[in-house]
């Protein structure tokens, strides 16, 4: 299983300026409680086809600790979990779902803690019926994901780290921090001004 130690430690936000918009799930796929913990471990990958949540539902058996399920979902109108499969998934310790669909039973998953996000909730639950392969390439929030990218999720968004560029970008995230964490807000504001009164004056709005 991929390894995400240090991930845990850097935000969305960072990332998000390392790997650029593709990488980042759209904005409808949100925390479903909070304050939500970040959380950060590889993809466990899903598909689902609309109205059935079978897989999900034999993810949650399957996936190693650590492990973030991330689901693809042919629809919003049928609940993909609720509170029992949440409760089973946190007692396996599984991190998170991150889920490109809904789920029921918000309140029950609020009271255990357990990090759902996703597009919202609904009463009506899904079937279980089709049956499809675990852990192939899903489309999620409009981001392909593969078994073992890093996903790491909080209140600022979700962002997926390709699993072969998982060392890479953690050093440059590492690296990011760091600089920032050195920087004094003076001098990010000396630097940020120099910076928009150049662009500015570069298109004819100088002065």
């Amino acid at each position: 299983m991929t390894d995400a130690t240090g991930f845990e430690s850097i935000p969305p936000t960072t990332l998000a300026d390392i790997l650029g918009r593709g990488q980042v799930m759209d904005i409808g796929i949100r925390p479903l409680w909070s304050p939500t913990p970040r959380v950060a471990g590889p993809a466990f990958t899903v598909r689902c086809p609309p109205g059935d949540n079978l897989m999900l539902h034999a993810a949650i058996h399957r996936a190693e600790p650590g492990s973030v399920i991330v689901v693809e979902s042919g629809d919003v109108d049928y609940a993909l979990a609720g509170g029992n499969v949440c409760a089973v998934a946190q007692r396996r310790g599984i991190a998170a779902f991150v889920l490109d669909g809904v789920i029921r039973d918000i309140g029950e998953v609020r009271e255990m803690g357990f990090p759902v996000f996703a597009r919202g909730a609904i009463p009506i639950p899904g079937a279980k019926a089709v049956a499809q392969p675990l852990n192939v390439r899903v489309r999620c929030g409009g981001v392909d994901v593969n078994a073992g990218d890093i996903v790491v999720a909080d209140e600022e968004g979700i962002v997926v780290t390709p699993h072969a560029r998982q060392e890479e970008v953690l050093l440059a995230a590492q690296a990011k921090l760091a600089k920032e964490a050195g920087e004094s807000l003076d001098a990010w504001e000396a630097a940020h001004r120099a910076r928009i009164d150049k662009i500015l004056s570069d298109k004819g709005f100088g002065g």
